[in-house]
C-alpha cells in the first residue's frame, strides 16, 4: 500500500482541495491481489487504489468510455506467424498504466483510506491523472499508448484496433495490447529491443521476458512449436469452486449415441 501510494504521489495524481456541497464526490478503496507466475508460485503481493467509478455521473465527470482490447483470434494469428518464423515473443507489463494520462474531465474523490493528510483530513482529491476504476480510464490510457506507438512509426490495424504494425525495408514488428499487458514480436531482434527501450523511457515497464503466461493462457515453447494451454486457469477454477478433489468421470463420445454435433 505504501509503494502504491508513493507512486500516486510521484505521478501527481491529485491535488487536495476543500470540500464543497455541490461537488459530485466519488469514493475509493484498496484492492489486494497475489500475482502469480505461470507455475502458480507467488511473484509478488500487490495493492491498488481503485476509484469507485459507479459514483460518476455521465456528462458531469465522464463522457466517452469505450476502449478496445486485442481479439483472441489476433493473438493466435500473430503467435502463429512468430512460431513459423522462429521469432522471439516478448511480454511487457506497464506499471500503473492508468496513471500516465491526464484527465480531461474534473473528478473529485475522497482521500485514500488510511492515508488521509494529517493537516487536511476533510479535503478532497481533485484528480489530475486517470485512476483505476474511473469509467474513462481505459479509453484514455489506450489513446495515450496508441499515440506513442504512432510516434514510433507504428500503424494501427483496421481489422483489430489493438494490433500495431511497424514495417521498414529490413523488418516487421507486431505489438498486441490488452490494457496494460503488451506482447511484442518481430523479424529483427535489434529493432524489437530498441522499441522496448524507447517504451521504457515513456513508461515504467517490466520486461517479463519470453511469453509464458498471458490472459489466463500458459504458453509453452519447445522444438516443435508453441503450445497454448489453460491448465492453470482450469485448475484455479476447480480450486475456487472446491471441485479440485472431485473424481474424474468418463464421458461417452456423442457420435456413438447417434447424435450429430454439427
Amino acid at each position: 500500500m505504501n509503494f502504491e501510494f508513493d507512486a500516486l504521489l510521484r505521478n501527481q495524481t491529485w491535488e487536495l482541495v476543500p470540500h464543497s456541497r455541490h461537488l459530485n464526490v466519488i469514493g475509493c478503496r484498496w484492492i489486494f491481489k497475489i500475482k502469480r507466475k505461470a507455475d502458480g508460485s507467488i511473484e509478488r503481493y500487490k495493492a491498488r487504489l481503485v476509484a469507485k467509478g459507479y459514483h460518476q455521473q455521465l456528462g458531469v465527470d465522464f463522457h466517452e468510455t469505450y476502449s478496445p482490447v486485442v481479439k483472441p483470434a489476433t493473438i493466435r494469428l500473430v503467435l502463429s506467424i512468430a512460431v513459423c518464423n522462429n521469432w522471439t515473443v516478448h511480454q511487457l507489463d506497464v506499471q500503473n498504466a492508468f496513471l500516465h494520462e491526464n484527465l480531461i474531465e474534473v473528478v473529485y474523490m475522497d482521500q485514500p483510506p488510511g492515508f488521509k493528510h494529517p493537516q487536511f483530513p476533510d479535503h478532497l482529491c481533485k484528480l489530475k491523472r486517470s485512476l483505476y476504476g474511473l469509467k474513462q480510464a481505459p479509453r484514455q490510457w489506450f489513446s495515450h499508448l496508441a499515440a506513442i506507438l504512432i510516434q514510433f512509426g507504428f500503424v494501427g490495424s483496421k481489422a483489430d484496433l489493438s494490433l500495431f504494425v511497424h514495417t521498414d525495408t529490413s523488418s516487421i514488428i507486431y505489438i498486441l495490447i490488452y490494457v496494460d499487458d503488451i506482447i511484442i514480436t518481430g523479424s529483427n531482434d535489434v529493432v524489437v529491443t530498441d522499441i522496448i527501450q524507447r517504451l521504457h523511457k515513456e513508461f515504467a515497464i517490466t520486461d517479463l521476458g519470453p511469453l509464458s503466461f498471458f490472459l489466463g493462457i500458459e504458453a509453452i515453447r519447445d522444438a516443435t512449436g508453441l503450445y497454448l494451454t489453460q491448465r492453470r486457469y482450469i485448475s484455479d477454477l476447480l480450486t475456487k469452486s472446491k471441485m479440485d478433489g472431485a473424481k474424474p468421470c468418463s464421458t461417452p463420445n456423442v457420435h456413438h449415441c447417434g447424435i450429430d454435433i454439427n
